[in-house]
Formats: C-alpha cells, structure tokens, sequence
C-alpha cells in the first residue's frame, strides 16, 4: 500500500513539535554536525572531503526543479580556493503550485540550519545566505529568530563547537520576483542589481557567482538532506527511493482533488496515479468528475494529458502508472521539477488554465531574452 515515508517531515509535522532549538535539541538536532565535526582525517582525506564523497555517493539530487547532482555540483568548486566561497540556500519558492520548503522553514527552521552549517563547514564557506522569498515575511521573521539561537549556543559565528570554523548566516528578502528562483538570477539580486540571469557560460556559480567567487546554490529540501546524509550514511539513504532517484521527495499536491496538501514520499516509489487517487495522499477527484490533464512539476513543466500513454523503452506506460521521480518523468517529455503536482479535472476550461498560466509568465518574464520578452505576452494575448 502506497504511504508517505517522512525523513525530512518526521519530526515537524509531529503533534507538539515546535520551531525553536530546545525542541530541536530534544528530537535529536544538531547531532549530525557533532558527528560530522569529529570525522578523523584519513590519509590524505580531510574531514570536509569525507563529507562532500558522503554526499556524492549518496546520490541525492536537486530538489529545486533540475534534479542535478548535489555532490557533483559540489565538486566544481575547488579546494583550496584563492577566493571566498560562498553558500547560498534558495528559498524563493515562487513556482505556481509549490508550497512544500515554506513547511520546513515555518515548523522545523533549525533542520535548515543544521544542513547549511555542515555543507557550509564540508565546504569551507565562513558567509552563507538565506534568500526568502519576499513575500514569506513570517518566514523570515521565523528563519531571523533561529539564527540568533543557533549563535547563542555556539552553531554559528567564531570557531563553531571548538571546530576552527567561523560561520555567519544572514537572511536576505527578495522583493516577490518569480526570476529570483533561478540561480544566476537570485545571485544578480543578492548583489543589488536587477535580476537578470547570467550566461553560462562563463558565469556558472561554482567559478564566478556571487562577488564573481566560487558559490554552491541549493534549495531548501536539498540542504535539510546533507543533515540526514550524515547522520544514515551515503548508504543508507541510497537504500531510500530507486536507483539514480534516491532519498525521499516532498510534493505539493494542488487542484482538483479531495485532500490537497504536502506529502513526503520514497522518490519513485509512489506513482501519479497514486499520490492523486489513493486515501494516503490526494484521496480522488471531486464527485462525479473525470481527470482532464496533470502538470507534475510546477507550471513549467509540460502539461500531460488523462489517459496519454508512453514508450519506456519496449513497455508501454499509462500516465496514472508514471513513478513519480526524475528520470521517468524526463523520459516521457516533462519533469518533476519543484514537486508541485496540479490536478486538473473535466470542470476546467483547460485552455483559460493555461491563459492564466501565459499570463503569469508574461507578467514575470524578466525581459532580458527576446523570444521571452516578446513570446511570452504574444502566447497570453492568443490565449
């Protein structure tokens, strides 16, 4: 039977559980960065690197849309560097449908912080960035009020737990700018200018990102993942989700079901099909409605049809039979993306969805490219 699995979500989502560190201390928190600051060296592998393999092996990917290797993203930045690295978590969830790394930031901030503290120690940054998104302005109160007791008990500033290690974290508000949410573009705004995505090449954050220095970029879910990496093992995390599609994934469950909401599943282990019909999760349509289309990834990700079938290699795959994880998703022509699913019933008039979609992405398109600029209003005015 198809059930959430809850890593990330154990604790937070728990009756009686709240956001400040004494509760977090209590559940267990902080341990992995005790654990990860006592690694011995081995031979000529430092501590720091011990950690950035943990995270390679463990195959955990990006949570925030392109589903990258986080080590492997990692692993671009070199050590010893001549100049700064910085560390910036994305947290400006803007994609329409998206509403899962809020719940970590609003019920469980300090899972955040462990994770950024030991990415930040395994990769030797001393000043790392939370950019909200504008409008999470709770959140940001929430996130503000974390860091102050992390720095009273010694998890940030000078020489962190005796380890050698300063560390300072500062929150930085967007101003609600969907453009925000890519990588290059978050790093323009954190600098003060307009939020214009950079060109890559040359300009990919591990070489020349913020302050043009070395800069490693994750989103929320992905750093909260480093934590319990460190604590389970590469290995046992691995043993999570299915092969090349590790761990667990939060989705956001949106539209035309019974019980929308956020869920925490095994990555590949739950199928569309399942995460919009079955009791555990977006318990069915509404009465008497049929399912019309499904977007399985936020409202960039392509909008797939009721009852499309697709080849996956010699088998041939009905939608509501999808696993819900990276790969197989790609393979037949969409994403997961930021894990936002958007039901779609018979009730909708699907070409006002996506008018409505057309016009979101006109009204934030940046305007630096043309066919953007220029595409994206024509494609809401033909809708």
């Amino acid at each position: 039977m198809p059930q959430e699995y809850k890593l990330l979500l154990k604790h937070a989502d728990a009756d009686g559980y709240s956001n400040d560190l004494e509760c977090y201390e209590r559940h267990g928190g902080y341990a992995a960065l005790h654990q990860a600051l006592a690694i011995a060296p081995a031979g000529d592998t430092t501590p720091q690197a011990h950690v950035r393999k943990r995270v390679l092996d463990s195959g955990l990917r990006g949570r925030g849309g392109a589903g990258f290797s986080c080590g492997l993203k990692w692993s671009f930045v070199r050590h010893p560097n001549p100049k700064p690295v910085y560390l910036i978590c994305n947290a400006d969830e803007s994609e329409p449908g998206t509403f899962k790394d809020r719940q970590i930031i609003y019920k469980d901030p300090h899972q955040l912080l462990e994770g950024m503290i030991i990415s930040c120690w395994a990769n030797h940054v001393n000043l790392a960035y939370i950019y909200i998104r504008g409008e999470f302005t709770e959140g940001a109160k929430i996130l503000n009020t974390a860091l102050a007791e992390a720095h009273a008990k010694g998890y940030l500033g000078k020489d962190i737990l005796g380890s050698g290690h300063d560390l300072e974290i500062h929150v930085h508000r967007g101003a609600g700018a969907y453009i925000c949410g890519e990588e290059t573009g978050l790093i323009e705004s954190l600098e003060g200018k307009r939020a214009y995505p950079r060109i890559k090449p040359p300009y990919f954050p591990a070489a020349l990102g913020l302050y043009m220095c070395p800069t490693i970029v994750n989103n929320v879910e992905t750093l909260c993942n480093v934590k319990h990496i460190v604590e389970i093992g590469a290995e046992e995390f691995a043993k999570l989700g299915t092969p090349n599609n590790t761990g667990t994934r939060l989705v956001s469950l949106s539209g035309d079901v019974k019980n929308p909401g956020y869920f925490e599943i095994e990555t590949g282990k739950v199928t569309l099909g399942e995460l919009i019909h079955h009791e555990n999760f977006g318990g069915g349509l509404r009465e008497g409605r049929t399912l019309q289309a499904v977007i399985p990834g936020g409202s960039s990700s392509k909008v797939l049809k009721a009852g499309e079938t697709f080849k996956l290699g010699e088998t041939e795959i009905a939608l509501l039979d999808v696993p819900y994880d990276f790969d197989t998703l790609m393979k037949i022509g969409t994403m997961s993306g930021s894990g936002a699913i958007i039901v779609i019933d018979d009730s909708r008039d699907i070409v006002e969805c996506l008018a409505n979609l057309a016009e979101f992405y006109a009204h934030e398109s940046c305007g630096q490219c043309t066919p953007c600029r220029e595409g994206s209003l024509w494609m809401s005015k033909a809708l």
